[in-house]
């Protein structure tokens, strides 16, 4: 049973009530976190030793092992943990905001949605002759994330108004979202199966959800989304405990539904987005770590930050195993699907368990 004890936290005129257990998880989640970014920098062409990695990060260190982990490895891990925390903190807005556990970003095609603005905007760019500036260049920062943005912004524009009868319909909700993610999915294969055979194989790649490569240029857009949306989330937490009540419940302590619910569906679009952008859609994540951390934190609904947390270490766990377990280069993405696919099956049959029940 979920412990009901909770302190206040305080920020000037604002209040939170943070459930204990809840912050026990996060903090537990950050020192896992920390092992595994020093251990995910000491792998590699030039393998450091844990130590050496914590005494660099810790402002010390030679000067080669300085540029190895500061240049070349810290992206890298830098952006995993910002995109796990990112599609973490989306997954748990919709999963609350719609009471389903199956309602995250890459079930409801929100994720589809991205994908399909980003390669959309790399095949049309590189039939054009701009595709490898737009890609790899200074535009990473901005024609991917907007293009990503527009896709999902449109996918759930959709959703939320093929969902619509005389309110958010949050069955039909789950539903609309599969058909649009399906159709989704099939217009980016028009687009791979008509693209120039360069772009087709990098958008390929970049569909996997490689974090091969990554660098500032992809993490910075992601990073500041969280430092914008991140506060915007706590804002809204008050209202998402009062519309687990229900609509009516949540309308008589005075919420008003409808502009907190597009509130949540826009926070968690921009954070899938700039997530997709950056390192391709990462399957399942938005899915699984909200349950996990769920049933780590207790309570009646996913954790923030917790899930957060959770998400960054599945992420940065996926980025080590590819990259210092398995004998042979695989994308990140093709591990988090590995470990989502059992699990969505796993709520599927529950959920017909209990209907029948």
């Amino acid at each position: 049973m979920a412990s009901l004890s909770a302190t206040p936290l305080r920020l000037g005129p604002l209040s939170w009530l943070v459930p204990l257990r809840a912050g026990l998880v996060s903090l537990v989640g950050l020192a896992v976190l920390f092992v595994l970014v020093a251990v995910d920098m000491s792998v590699g062409d030039f393998p450091l030793p844990v130590r050496d990695v914590v005494d660099v990060l810790l402002g010390g260190g030679e000067a080669g092992q300085r540029f190895v982990v500061m240049e070349l490895r810290l992206p890298q891990t830098t952006v995993a943990v910002a995109v796990g925390a990112a599609l973490g903190l989306a997954g748990a807005l919709t999963q609350t905001v719609a009471r389903n556990p199956l309602a995250s970003p890459d079930i409801l095609g929100v994720t589809d949605g991205a994908a399909f603005g980003a390669v959309l905007v790399i095949v049309v760019a590189g039939g054009s002759g701009y595709g490898g500036a737009l890609v790899s260049g200074r535009l990473q920062e901005v024609g991917l994330p907007l293009a990503a943005f527009a896709g999902a912004m449109i996918t759930a524009l959709l959703l939320y108004a093929l969902s619509w009868r005389r309110g958010l319909d949050l069955q039909r909700l789950v539903l609309v979202g599969i058909g649009l993610g399906a159709a989704l999915v099939a217009a980016t294969s028009y687009l791979l199966v008509n693209a120039r055979i360069q772009d087709a194989a990098s958008a390929q790649v970049w569909l996997s959800g490689s974090l091969t490569g990554r660098g500032w240029e992809h993490g910075r857009p992601v990073l500041l989304t969280l430092a914008v949306l991140f506060p915007v989330a706590l804002l809204l937490v008050r209202a998402l405990n009062a519309m687990l009540l229900g609509d009516d419940a949540a309308r008589g302590l005075g919420v008003r539904l409808q502009l907190t619910q597009l509130g949540v569906l826009v926070a968690a679009v921009g954070l899938t987005a700039v997530a997709v952008s950056a390192v391709g859609p990462l399957e399942f994540v938005a899915l699984v770590v909200p349950q996990v951390a769920l049933r780590l934190a207790g309570g009646a609904r996913p954790p923030l930050l917790a899930s957060m947390v959770c998400g960054a270490v599945l992420v940065v766990g996926a980025d080590l195993v590819t990259r210092a377990l398995l004998p042979f280069a695989l994308p990140a993405g093709i591990v988090t699907a590995a470990l989502g696919a059992p699990y969505l099956i796993y709520l599927l049959v529950r959920a017909n368990r209990r209907r029948t029940a």
